[in-house]
């Protein structure tokens, strides 16, 4: 190759570079970045889908503000710019104006929503009125007039948004800088002014949330099989993550099956919640109360069950995806009647689940019985032996304690899949009788205002970890008696409860560590260095996700129940690591489990105290067991999916008249076909223009 090919290689190469970087500049000034955007996402089942899409490059639309429900016919009819992307606040976030978008016609190209700073005090559900109420144990063959809530609704709040389609995509925004812009464009562009229309150019919003999903779970785990065989491509996952699980003493995990002699209580909370939009799943007190109360129960009997002969084990378990008709529940019912699990149903005496507790300050907790499993004498007499522990255990606390005055069924609870095995006896605790406290209930607005967890003013994060608020009073009194009542129905004496007892600061940290700011001091403190990055600022997502990795919650929840029920053993971090005390233990790996955490930060450095927890604390998978039987059509299981994609992401920029744009388009189809012409012409005339007077060849001098 010349000298002077290597120039001109050299040169293309330049422009190449300076044309793309002229390329990016040119979009950065035509379009504004969204940076706090959070999408509804797509899910599917058995027989549909739900949730909110947009177009493979995204659905763009003129923004419109919306002001008021009677603003809505702007956007439905008399605008005369549509589609419109509709930008409004929580408060208009309602079942009807929403359906009334997705009936438009085609002149919704989506909403955002703002995220408000306050709750309405009204209530917000877009769960059912009835959640799970077809993979529960009421049916037509068991307690047919208790089934499909028909004598109570459990979410009398519930407009079922999160289970209706949406074929334009919803975007959660942060009310801070990029709301505020957004406001200011439409302020400048779109604002009608005297009753007049805006005119060009306008504020323009693009959101981009494609689902790759469509139909249901069996054509996408269908597609899943063809498009992993050709390009490894999968388009939807199952909904997944971890339950967790510790009994109260020792029990071999190598050996699956029935224990002989060995009874076990289960006490169980869940793990996950979820709302609209798949990042924002506070879950204060539909997950957060139950989880924390059982976590503090445990440790408030981790000395008691060392020191007492017990005759029989408690099984404190927390299980995940119970918002999906009871992912983890289901799971591990399913292994048990498997010989699958550590122990089987046979070993299981009875259930004590805590579901939603965190309300019970201003009401009682109620205690849930199953009135169809009742009519055997023999369950009939151990329920009232579990209630008579309870009532024993409320003497002397501030906590009330009451039975259901009339026949009605089980609220939501995981405790209904063993049901569906076979009969047990058991109780889910509740605040509430009939109906829900919880006015938000799988709500973004599930927080830590909703469970009055308040700090006072001009705390600093560290005051506020280590400040008991009220709420953590009154759920460490509700631990305090459930704890107690485990230890009776375990075999303990009466004698022995008054000194078991949930301690007020746990459960202050724990709270702040869920709902306010994982990433803590404390919680440092007591994790393996390799989750520390899962730690943020953030209040915590309940929402299940799919298992690619644990979720934060199940994080948390493994290594407080580790720390708060097991116990520092002086080993190295390599034999911690390895799951033995000493060289030549063998044995300790199948009854324990052993965790390497950062410990406390040295003075003056950036070195940390680590050290080695043991406790019987274990995990295992929490997805539903279709995906394991390959059947994606049965109605015996949860198969919910979630939908894969490729790109997130909402911008707003300027956008010019549609005449404007055709004028645009015919002047450069128009400068093209002239270049083309006059590039023609040149060719064809190229011997005569271009051509120098050269001498011959044979010339000389």
């Amino acid at each position: 190759m010349d000298l002077l090919s290597n120039k001109w290689i050299v040169y293309l190469a330049l422009c190449l570079f300076v044309g793309g970087v002229s390329c990016n500049s040119v979009e950065n000034k035509i379009y504004v970045k969204l940076n706090y955007t959070v999408p509804c996402v797509r899910l599917l089942n058995s027989t549909h889908q739900i949730g909110c899409q947009s177009s493979l490059s995204g659905d763009v639309g003129v923004l419109h503000v919306l002001e008021s429900e009677e603003n809505l016919d702007f956007v439905l009819r008399s605008g005369r710019n549509p589609p419109y992307m509709v930008i409004m606040e929580s408060s208009l976030f309602t079942r009807s104006v929403m359906m009334k978008l997705k009936n438009g016609s085609g002149r919704v190209a989506g909403v955002a929503v703002v995220e408000p700073t306050s709750n309405p005090p009204d209530g917000f559900s877009p769960h059912t009125r009835c959640p799970n109420e077809n993979t529960g144990v009421y049916s037509e063959n068991y307690g047919p007039g208790l089934a499909h809530c028909n004598t109570t609704k459990w979410n009398p709040l519930g407009n079922g948004l999160s289970y209706e389609e949406f074929d334009f995509p919803i975007f959660s925004m942060k009310d801070d800088n990029d709301t505020q812009l957004i406001r200011q464009c439409y302020m400048d562009h779109n604002r009608p002014v005297n009753g007049s229309h805006p005119q060009y150019p306008l504020c323009a919003m693009q959101l981009s949330s494609h689902m790759s999903a469509v139909t249901n779970t069996p054509t996408c785990m269908r597609r899943n099989s063809i498009s992993f065989s050709m390009s490894n491509e999968m388009v939807c996952d199952p909904l997944s993550d971890q339950n967790i699980w510790a009994p109260s003493k020792p029990l071999n995990i190598t050996q699956n099956g029935h224990k002989a002699d060995e009874s076990v209580i289960i006490v169980s909370a869940r793990l996950d919640s979820r709302s609209f939009f798949s990042e924002i799943g506070p879950g204060a007190e539909s997950a957060a109360s139950g989880l924390i109360t059982l976590l503090a129960a445990a440790h408030a009997l981790r000395n008691a069950t060392q020191d007492a002969q017990l005759d029989r084990t408690i099984f404190y378990t927390f299980f995940h995806g119970e918002t999906f008709d009871y992912i983890g529940s289901s799971k591990m019912v399913y292994d048990m009647e498997k010989n699958q699990f550590p122990i089987d149903l046979d070993n299981v005496h009875s259930v004590l689940e805590i579901g939603q507790v965190g309300f019970y300050s201003s009401s009682n907790l109620w205690l849930h019985t199953d009135p169809v499993s009742m009519r055997n004498s023999s369950i009939q007499k151990e329920v009232k032996n579990l209630i008579d522990n309870l009532n024993s255990a409320a003497v002397g606390l501030n906590v009330s304690v009451k039975e259901p005055g009339v026949t009605q069924p089980l609220p939501p609870s995981s405790f209904q899949r063993f049901l569906r095995a076979r009969p047990f006896p058991g109780v889910v605790i509740e605040d509430y009788n009939s109906s829900f406290s919880n006015k938000y209930f799988q709500s973004m607005f599930d927080n830590a205002d909703s469970l009055n967890v308040l700090y006072p003013p001009n705390l600093t994060p560290e005051e506020q970890l280590n400040h008991v608020t009220d709420t953590a009073k009154s759920l460490a009194e509700v631990a305090t008696m459930v704890a107690r009542a485990l230890f009776l129905q375990a075999g303990g004496k009466k004698t022995q409860i008054s000194s078991i007892k949930a301690d007020e600061l746990t459960v202050s940290r724990m709270l702040y560590s869920f709902l306010i700011s994982s990433n803590n001091s404390w919680t440092q403190e007591i994790v393996a260095p390799k989750d520390i990055v899962h730690l943020n600022n953030n209040t915590v997502n309940f929402y299940i996700s799919v298992e690619q990795q644990a979720s934060l919650p199940t994080i948390l929840a493994k290594y407080l129940l580790a720390n708060l029920t097991g116990s520092v053993v002086n080993v190295t971090q390599e034999n911690c690591r390895n799951q033995k005390e000493s060289e030549d233990d063998k044995e300790s790996k199948h009854l324990y489990n052993y965790i390497w955490v950062q410990g406390a930060a040295l003075p003056n450095s950036t070195e940390r105290d680590g050290f080695c927890v043991r406790s019987t604390v274990h995990w295992s998978r929490a997805i539903s067991p279709a995906f394991e039987l390959e059947n994606y059509t049965t109605s015996e299981y949860s198969t919910w999916t979630e939908s894969r994609w490729k790109e997130i992401k909402g911008r707003i920029f300027l956008v010019a008249s549609h005449d404007l744009e055709m004028l645009t388009l015919g002047v450069g189809i128009g400068v093209l076909l002239s270049s083309l012409l006059l590039t023609y012409i040149m060719s064809s005339k190229a011997d005569i223009l271009f051509s120098s007077g050269r001498e011959p060849t044979s010339a000389t001098y």
